[in-house]
């Protein structure tokens, strides 16, 4: 089975990401195809955006939609620009300890 054409990074995503050129009439998620050629490793919306909304690709805001982007549509720079918002650097918030490092020493690591 091939694999598909492509690749959404979280399931928040407004965009997903084409994995080779995707001509039009591609599938690209549920009930969306194509509208434009997108080159390998572009973006194409997944759901309709309205101008000033927040594009999301791996569940973060990457930009803001400069016009209206409809599904199967390509975003790039023609329709995505920046923005003001907030934003939170506390990553690793969730991280817990592991016993690895006694793991090491008890192996002779």
């Amino acid at each position: 089975m091939a694999p598909p054409p492509t690749i959404r990074l979280h399931p928040d995503d407004s965009v997903v990401i084409a994995r080779a050129t995707l001509l039009p009439g591609t599938p690209v998620a549920d009930n969306v195809t194509a509208r434009d050629r997108i080159p390998a490793g572009h973006k194409v919306a997944v759901r309709g955006l309205a101008p000033g909304e927040a594009i999301r690709r791996y569940g973060q805001i990457i930009g803001f939609a400069s016009a209206p982007i409809a599904p199967g549509q390509h975003v790039h720079v023609h329709n995505c620009g920046m923005g003001d918002f907030a934003k939170d650097y506390a990553y690793g918030v969730d991280a817990r300890p592991t016993d690895y490092g006694l793991l090491a020493v008890w192996s002779g690591w």
